[in-house]
């Protein structure tokens, strides 16, 4: 892996880290002031109860990505941040938002994709040869 490949790899890993944790726990906590994770929730349609199932969800999975080995997992977490981010740019489309309420969901979208791509080898799972 060249050197930047892997800089482009570390910086959009620790940004989808940060912006998964600040949103995990956003969700975890359940904020209602400030944020209005709580209301925009409601106003999509979602139950209360889901923020902390998304929000515990969304931190082990940047625990996942960050931490050494485990590639399997790790693509697990990518999974996760796909179906989580796409999932948020549907549901504010679906009640009627405007494009740029997607945004900060395509962000994460977009640094998912990202990551994964360039994760380097070592962090990719070894698939059996089943040619054989």
């Amino acid at each position: 892996m060249n050197k930047g490949k892997k800089i482009i790899y570390w910086v959009a890993t620790l940004w989808l880290g940060l912006g998964m944790t600040a949103t995990g726990i956003v969700q975890v906590m359940k904020a209602k002031e400030g944020t209005g994770a709580a209301d925009d929730m409601a106003h999509l349609g979602y139950p209360d109860y889901l923020m902390t199932i998304l929000g515990v969800w969304k931190l082990l999975g940047v625990a996942a990505i960050l931490i050494p080995r485990f590639p399997i997992l790790k693509e697990w977490a990518y999974a996760g941040f796909f179906f989580v981010t796409t999932g948020a740019m549907f549901s504010h489309l679906a009640v009627g938002q405007s494009f740029t309420a997607t945004l900060p969901a395509l962000l994460l979208l977009a640094l998912t994709m990202l990551s994964w791509y360039m994760r380097p080898e070592n962090r990719k799972p070894v698939l059996a040869n089943f040619s054989k």
